[in-house]
């Protein structure tokens, strides 16, 4: 039991974040070993990696600038072209408009013009239907006046020169009373 408490006190010495000599050597040239390996061989090739991928992510974010500054070109040139389409409708739209209108006084105007072509004719008609009329009603009273005055004289009154005289003496006394009366 002296031994295990003598062993124990030998133990009680020695701290346990300290490791024995022995091992503390070991680990430290292990530790050199492995550090010069990191150093010689490995943090060089970390090194490049990261360089490549600093180098990437700057690449990218130069292109991403240059992406966007195109980008915001093309969105000029969109608008510019946009604002263009709208101004050429807008003018299109006026000049149909204006066509639209021009149209329709044109289409009034030869309306206008097919009313007074129309009445016009119909005037003529009129005035050739009132004189073909007027003929007629004339020979008609011209013939029933030369039969009454034939039978109010007593003498026929077959010699057409004397008839058309006495028509146009009887027609022409009452033109000028109808005109009196007016």
């Amino acid at each position: 039991m002296i031994a295990n408490l003598v062993q124990l006190a030998a133990e009680e010495e020695q701290s346990p974040l300290m490791p024995p000599g022995p091992e503390l050597l070991v680990g430290t040239i292990a530790f050199a070993i492995v550090f010069f390996f990191f150093w010689k061989k490995l943090l060089p090739n970390i090194n490049k990696v990261l360089e490549e991928r600093r180098a990437a992510i700057e690449g990218g974010i130069e292109e991403a600038e240059t992406m966007k500054v195109e980008a915001q070109s093309v969105l000029e040139q969109y608008k510019a072209q946009l604002a263009e389409a709208r101004h050429e409708a807008a003018r299109l739209r006026q000049e149909a408009q204006e066509q639209g209108a021009a149209l329709i006084a044109e289409m009034r105007a030869e309306g206008q013009r097919q009313r007074e072509e129309i009445v016009a004719a119909g005037h003529a008609q009129i005035e050739a239907d009132r004189k073909a009329a007027s003929s007629a009603l004339r020979q008609d009273v011209g013939k029933l006046a030369t039969d009454l005055a034939g039978k109010l004289v007593g003498e026929s009154l077959e010699d057409h020169a004397r008839q058309s005289r006495v028509i146009d003496r009887f027609l022409d006394d009452l033109e000028e009373k109808a005109e009196a009366g007016r």
